[in-house]
């Protein structure tokens, strides 16, 4: 985990201090945010480090083998069990198994989940004996989970056992210097990895890079930086290539999305989405701020956004509050 802003300096302290408390945590993040390097940090910075870290993709359990996934099963509990199976409970015995993606669970799924963690017991298909489980339950999402849990998609009574302890990991749109930081890094990675020489960015290159407002956080980062790697003739990377790959500020220009004229429009769908999508945000933000009269702060409240994330997007888009005033 690489970082030296101030809101991941934060977020990394918490990490530390959840590793010496033993009861489960719930990890809130965008995609690409790293939600399991930080329960792997929890998990390898705690007693249990030398225990098994057991990953699972909630969204991956179907229905109808949920508890036999979770629980394992005994010799002929079914057809084709000839053998007892071990449960991912088991192999996470006296280490952590990791929720992943625990929103996507389904009703009956997260009932199965709710019953377990009550009382950290359970029992193998086919199997009578109750056994109890030592492993530690840290949960993942990408989204709000007490917001799932108010229009109904999410039981609140599972939400409380699962946010005993609570981590939001920051976007790297709000993790200010982060971004050049970690540009360089996965460049000279990418030179390893391929056993090829290093380059480096331009100063506009990066400048472009800290302007982007990366929805897809590190992991579209990561992205980019091996696509400009590839790119890229020479040991410099300039500003220009990251303009097949992102959106700069300086191409930007207004427009609306109803009505516009597709005469000479980019028509490869992705790019032409992506200058929708930039157009929409700089009319909308032009729009905010003269009405706002150029504060930034009144922008912010009223737009529902956080001070700073708002400062990027308008970086971003070239847009100088003061001249609006």
């Amino acid at each position: 985990m690489l970082g030296q802003s101030e809101a991941y300096g934060q977020m990394r302290a918490l990490l530390h201090r959840y590793a010496g408390c033993d009861v489960q945590v719930l990890i809130e993040g965008e995609t690409g945010t790293g939600k399991e390097l930080a329960a792997r940090e929890i998990h390898y910075l705690s007693e249990r480090s030398e225990r098994p870290f057991v990953p699972v993709n909630c969204g991956a359990l179907p229905d109808n083998l949920i508890e036999n996934e979770l629980f394992g099963h005994e010799r002929g509990a079914y057809t084709d069990a000839r053998s007892a199976q071990p449960g991912l409970i088991e192999h996470a015995s006296g280490g952590t198994l990791f929720l992943d993606e625990v929103d996507s669970l389904s009703s009956k799924a997260q009932v199965t989940l709710l019953r377990f963690l009550e009382n950290n017991e359970y029992r193998p298909v086919g199997g009578g004996a109750t056994r109890v489980s030592t492993a530690r339950v840290l949960a993942a999402s990408n989204a709000c989970l007490e917001a799932q849990a108010a229009a109904g998609l999410f039981r609140r009574d599972l939400l409380y056992r699962l946010n005993a302890l609570y981590v939001r990991l920051p976007p790297l749109r709000e993790r200010e210097g982060d971004i050049p930081m970690l540009a360089r890094h996965f460049l000279r990675q990418v030179a390893l990895r391929m056993d090829r020489p290093e380059k480096r960015w331009t100063e506009e290159a990066q400048r472009v890079l800290d302007a982007h407002s990366w929805p897809g956080n590190v992991r579209e980062l990561e992205n980019v930086v091996l696509r400009a790697y590839l790119g890229t003739e020479g040991a410099t990377i300039g500003a220009s290539i990251l303009h097949d790959f992102i959106a700069p500020a300086a191409d930007l220009a207004p427009a609306t999305l109803a009505g516009v004229s597709m005469a000479g429009a980019d028509l490869h769908f992705v790019s032409a989405k992506r200058n929708a999508m930039c157009a929409f945000e700089r009319s909308f933000l032009l729009d905010l701020m003269a009405r706002t009269a150029g504060n930034i702060s009144a922008a912010a409240r009223l737009s529902g956004t956080e001070r700073r994330q708002l400062g990027k997007l308008l970086k971003k888009h070239g847009i100088e509050a003061t001249a609006l005033r």
